[in-house]
């Protein structure tokens, strides 16, 4: 009895983890939705090389995105529509970029 216990308090610590994780910065939504690199047709993947980059760390331009962190400008026919309103950026191993994604533009 006292294992089952000790199980459920495991799993209910583990799941309260989960979704905090999740609502904080988590891009399992490009790890689900089966994203593609417009660049090379690559799985974008999400929560293992993606990161969330502030609003202030990204200037739009005529070209594109410019992040300003990494000195990149990203062509808006790469760019595709984030679907929690965030910027991310996905890295392929050798740190160039994968993917990125930004807030649909306003209405």
């Amino acid at each position: 009895m006292r294992t089952l216990s000790l199980f459920g308090v495991a799993v209910l610590v583990m799941a309260t983890g989960a979704l905090a994780h999740d609502r904080w910065g988590n891009p399992n939504w490009i790890a689900n939705g089966h994203f593609v690199s417009p660049i090379d047709g690559s799985h974008c993947c999400g929560v293992a090389d993606c990161v969330e980059l502030s609003s202030s760390d990204v200037q739009e331009t005529t070209g594109g995105y410019f992040l300003n962190k990494l000195n990149e400008t990203v062509p808006f026919r790469e760019v595709q529509v984030s679907r929690d309103g965030q910027y991310w950026r996905c890295k392929k191993p050798d740190g160039s970029r994968r993917c990125f994604f930004a807030p649909p533009p306003s209405i």
